[in-house]
């Protein structure tokens, strides 16, 4: 096996294992130099050594390959949804811009602190787990004490993952400076609450998805880590970001495609063109996520109480047991009710975000993700029109079709597209997606 490892000119004479290690399963695609998919295969993800799960789905997918060894091109969203912890003076608004920041960043919060960090609550926040920290502390012009007390104290703490650094601007340098003298690895940026009764959490969520970025990839901490890294160098939302933006140069549209994973779920939308985008959901997945998309379905009011007392051990046990799969039909309607929701959840809050300048130009909607390869035509049917038929939705997607990427094409192409292999990559949308 050949890795590209993101070399230019790959040898178009040869096929492709496009790779892409999830946070709970790792898919491998064989396709042909022409852009045939030839196979596909899956594996657990192995969280101690990940590279366990790699070779076991490269071994499944190349098993009765012929003709020369494909070339390897491969991404990893490994490290899954982003776990946010928040520290700050006040509790509601620490709350509020923990919330406001983490969304669409890859991020959810799971602790929240207000005050002067002292041992104990640095031993509860540590035990949180968080992937990164906020530190927050009062308006512009405030007293900056407690602000600059947590930042030494996190400073001296036991804490290793990154800071991002969103608090009054007259303190920000002196913050910066302690941090950074125990070798903290900081971000900073504008303060996220500048004035009482103002939030402007733009600056604090741009500075977070880079922080995501970092972490996404996974395949950290094991002794294979290094190999890991020469192996993937592409983040899987930049996979099917790549994918989406072939999807609007063939189609000649706007195209938005919904990858609906385990820990997160991404909004990616392209205009032919025009430069991608895209908005990343650490709270709405289909398994270490899945409490977050019925909480956010119930807030959006998609869901009625009922509805939710129903699934409420359903998301439960999803969110348990990530290693979930489906064995009988009315477990496979929940997974797909899941991922329906997160879908539409995903795709409000995208095309709410204050850069989307005309919500109305959308003539693709593609949904991805493993629920998706249920091969149950009625089932999937209905998961497109829950889509469609949400009325907050409706002048956005009224006119647009709605495809299920049921053969797993969007990330691949994305894959060989970012590799030179544009024919290939267009081949397999036209013959696993477009029709």
């Amino acid at each position: 096996m050949t890795g590209t490892g993101g070399a230019a000119g790959p040898d178009i004479a040869s096929g492709a294992v496009c790779l892409d290690v999830g946070s709970t399963w790792t898919k491998a695609v064989l396709v042909k130099p022409d852009g045939a998919l030839a196979g596909f295969a899956e594996h657990p993800t192995t969280p101690v050594d990940v590279l366990e799960g790699v070779d076991a789905a490269v071994r499944g997918v190349t098993a009765t390959a012929t003709g020369p060894d494909p070339d390897l091109l491969a991404c990893s969203s490994a490290g899954g949804g982003l776990r946010l912890a928040v520290v700050g003076t006040e509790t509601l608004l620490a709350t509020e811009v923990g919330h406001q920041v983490a969304r669409s960043a890859g991020a959810h919060v799971v602790h929240v602190h207000a005050g002067p960090l002292d041992p104990a609550a640095v031993r509860v926040l540590r035990g949180h787990r968080p992937g990164a920290v906020l530190l927050i502390g009062g308006a512009d012009g405030d007293d900056p004490a407690v602000l600059l007390h947590n930042a030494g104290t996190l400073a001296r703490a036991r804490l290793r993952h990154p800071i991002v650094l969103a608090g009054n601007v007259e303190a920000r340098d002196d913050a910066l400076a302690l941090l950074r003298s125990t070798g903290r690895t900081v971000v900073s940026c504008a303060n996220v609450a500048p004035a009482p009764g103002e939030l402007v959490p733009g600056p604090a969520r741009a500075a977070l998805a880079e922080v995501f970025a970092r972490h996404v990839l996974g395949g950290r901490g094991s002794g294979t880590a290094p190999r890991f890294r020469r192996m993937v160098r592409v983040m899987t939302p930049d996979a099917v970001r790549a994918g989406t933006a072939e999807l609007a140069r063939i189609c000649g549209t706007r195209v938005l495609v919904v990858d609906v994973g385990c820990a997160t779920t991404d909004v990616h939308s392209a205009r032919p063109q025009e430069t991608a985008r895209r908005t990343v959901e650490g709270d709405l997945g289909m398994r270490s996520a899945a409490e977050g998309v019925l909480q956010e379905a119930q807030a959006e009011e998609i869901v009625d109480p009922v509805e939710a007392d129903l699934l409420t051990a359903t998301v439960k046990r999803m969110a348990s047991e990530v290693g979930f799969i489906p064995r009988d039909a009315g477990s496979a309607a929940e997974d797909r009710r899941v991922a329906a929701l997160a879908a539409v959840v995903a795709v409000r809050r995208h095309l709410r975000d204050p850069s989307e300048l005309d919500p109305t130009d959308i003539g693709l909607v593609v949904l991805s993700g493993g629920v998706f390869r249920q091969r149950d035509a009625a089932g999937l049917a209905a998961l497109v029109g829950t889509l469609q038929g949400d009325p907050v939705l409706a002048p956005a997607l009224g006119t647009a079709s709605v495809l299920v990427d049921a053969d797993f094409a969007v990330a691949p192409a994305g894959l060989l597209a970012a590799h030179d292999r544009v024919a290939a990559a267009e081949s397999l949308l036209r013959d696993h997606l477009l029709g």
